[in-house]
């Protein structure tokens, strides 16, 4: 169930790369790079502190040869659609609910207390994005007050998750409810641009 959901998070989390990094107009090297990082950075910082060996994406092998073909696939096209900033959109929502709930989950397996699973759920659905963002030159959206509710989002959803279980309700319904969950909270934030409010003063140099 966990291997399901976690590959379609990284098709989305490559997609998204994909379409990030050909805005910035890299080359295949830079866009299929961008892509593996935006796939296999969070979840590959989750598995490091969960001291989990080998890391989730060597023991799934077909997942760097799925995100090379998604992203030499997607390089192809000659041109990318208005639509793309939509799907953007949605790759990054889908993929910050896939990763941050199975994340969440996996912590919890290894017997993480609650608290510290919700927090390596967020690390795996929003790191990876982290690093491509820095490898494109840019400010982490993660960390930019302008950005609409992100990490929240996944934070939310590993409670969500938690607390089904504590109804003993079939493991993929728990899943389904708290990715779902996840990605129509990140979407209404996108559409509504709801952001957390400035932590920053007036008087702040």
């Amino acid at each position: 169930m966990i291997s399901t959901i976690e590959l379609l998070a990284v098709i989305s989390g490559a997609v998204f790369g994909v379409l990030a990094a050909r805005r910035k107009g890299l080359d295949l090297v830079g866009v299929v790079s961008v892509a593996m990082m935006t796939a296999f950075g969070g979840g590959s910082l989750r598995d490091l502190l969960l001291d989990r060996h080998p890391l989730f994406w060597i023991e799934h092998s077909r997942y760097p040869v799925i995100v090379f073909a998604v992203a030499c696939a997607l390089s192809m096209l000659p041109r990318i659609p208005r639509t793309a900033v939509r799907l953007l959109d949605l790759a990054d929502a889908l993929g910050l609910g896939l990763f941050s709930i199975v994340g969440t989950q996996l912590a919890l397996d290894q017997g993480v207390a609650p608290f510290v699973a919700v927090l390596l759920g967020v690390i795996t659905g929003s790191f990876g994005g982290v690093i491509a963002d820095i490898v494109c030159n840019e400010v982490p959206g993660l960390f930019r007050p302008d950005t609409p509710l992100y990490a929240t989002c996944a934070f939310t959803g590993g409670w969500i998750l938690i607390g089904l279980r504590q109804l003993a309700l079939a493991d993929s319904l728990d899943f389904a409810v708290a990715t779902v969950a996840v990605v129509l909270m990140r979407l209404a934030a996108l559409r509504f641009r709801i952001v957390l409010r400035s932590t920053r003063h007036g008087h702040d140099s």
